[in-house]
C-alpha cells in the first residue's frame, strides 16, 4: 500500500487495534511493579514516549523509554518491561529482551512475529499479536494502543482511556477533511525548507514522531525541541536570518500557562531569522484524544511533502541497507 493510504486509514487501525487489545491475553503480576520500561525503536517504540508523556499525570511511578541494545541497571522483578518490535527482529530490542528475561522482569511483548515472539513463546513470555503487512510507522495505533491495554490489564490505568480512543475516532473521522486541508497548506509551507519543531514538553513524543515522519517518508532533515528547555540554552542560537528554515509550533490551548508565555516570546525571537512559522493546534478534551489528533495531522504532513518532493513516502532503502550490513557479522 502506498503510505497515504495507510495513513488514511488511521482511524480503522485504531478500531483494529482496540479489538486486539480486548481480547489479549495478558497475566498478573508476579511481583509488585515499581518501574516501567518501554523498549523500541523507530515506529516501534515511539509509542513508548507517547505514552511516557501522556501518562505523566496519570501512573505513579516511572516510565522510561530504551531505545538502544542496553537496559537500565534498574531493571528487576519489580520492573515492567514491555517489549516493541513491529517486525520482531529488530535486534537492539531483541538485545533488551533477552537481559531483561535474565534479570527476571516482568515482561510483555507488542510484535507480528519474528524472533521477538519466537523467544516469547519458548519462555513462556506474555505477548500481543499484532496485524503484519505494514511499515512499522504506519503500525503506530495497533501498536501504541496495546501499551494502553496491557498498563490497563496489570493495573497500572483505568479504563478511562477506551472512551478516549473512541472519542479520537470520531473527532478524527469528523475532521478528515479539514486535516488534510491544514496538512497539505503546512506542507507547501515546509517545502524545500529545514523544519525546525518545537512543543510543549510535555507532547515531546508528538514532536519526535512528526520530525521521525518528515526523515523517513519525505526524506528530509529536521529537529526538534522543547519548551521550556530550549528557552535555557537553543533561543540563543537563533543569532542570523535563514531563509532555509521554517519553524512549527505544536500548540494545545491546555499547555501549562507559564510554558503558553514562553511559547509566544519564543515566537517572537525566532520569526525574526526564520523564513516562515507555522502553529499548529490540536483539538480534543484530554492529552490522548490531543495527540492522536497532532499525529494524524503531522502525519499527512509528511505525506504531502513526499508528493511536492516527489519522493516514495515507503522506501527507505538506506536503513534496509544498513540492516543487510549488519546481517554479514550478525549480533
Amino acid at each position: 500500500m502506498k503510505m497515504d493510504e495507510l495513513v488514511s486509514a488511521f482511524t480503522s487501525q485504531l478500531k483494529r487495534a482496540i479489538e486486539i487489545g480486548e481480547k489479549a491475553k495478558i497475566g498478573k503480576n508476579k511481583f509488585p511493579i515499581r518501574n516501567i520500561l518501554i523498549s523500541g525503536l523507530g515506529g516501534s517504540g515511539i509509542g513508548g514516549t507517547i505514552l511516557s508523556n501522556v501518562l505523566r499525570d496519570d501512573v505513579a511511578m516511572p516510565i522510561i523509554v530504551n531505545k538502544e541494545y542496553q537496559i537500565p541497571a534498574f531493571v528487576n522483578e519489580n520492573t515492567l518491561v514491555i517489549i516493541s518490535s513491529y517486525s520482531g527482529n529488530t535486534e537492539e530490542t531483541l538485545s533488551a529482551l533477552m537481559q531483561a528475561f535474565k534479570k527476571n522482569a516482568q515482561i510483555v511483548c507488542i510484535t507480528s512475529g519474528g524472533l521477538i515472539q519466537e523467544y516469547a513463546e519458548t519462555n513462556d513470555i506474555d505477548f500481543v499479536n499484532i496485524d503484519p503487512g505494514s511499515p512499522p510507522r504506519a503500525a503506530f495505533g495497533q501498536s501504541f494502543v496495546q501499551l494502553l491495554y496491557i498498563m490497563h490489564y496489570l493495573d497500572l490505568l483505568e479504563d478511562g482511556f477506551k472512551q478516549y480512543l473512541q472519542e479520537a475516532i470520531a473527532l478524527l473521522d469528523a475532521e478528515e477533511d479539514n486535516i488534510k486541508t491544514e496538512a497539505k497548506a503546512i506542507a507547501e509551507r515546509l517545502n524545500n525548507k529545514i523544519p525546525v519543531i518545537y512543543s510543549d514538553a510535555k507532547f515531546e513524543g508528538v514532536s519526535i514522531r512528526f520530525r521521525q515522519q518528515i526523515n523517513e517518508n519525505a526524506k528530509m532533515l529536521c529537529w526538534h525541541h522543547v519548551v521550556p528547555e530550549m528557552n535555557h540554552n537553543e533561543l540563543v542560537g537563533w543569532r542570523e536570518k535563514n531563509d532555509n528554515i521554517a519553524v512549527v509550533f505544536i500548540r494545545n490551548n491546555k499547555d501549562f500557562e507559564r510554558n503558553q508565555e514562553r511559547m509566544e516570546f519564543t515566537k517572537e525571537v525566532v520569526s525574526q531569522y526564520a523564513s516562515d512559522i507555522v502553529e499548529i493546534y490540536s483539538k480534543g478534551d484530554y492529552d490522548l484524544v490531543r495527540c492522536l489528533y497532532l499525529i494524524h495531522l503531522t502525519d499527512w504532513v509528511s505525506c504531502y511533502l513526499a508528493d511536492l518532493k516527489g519522493v516514495d513516502a515507503v522506501e527507505i532503502n538506506v536503513i534496509n541497507k544498513l540492516k543487510s550490513r549488519l546481517a554479514e557479522n550478525p549480533f
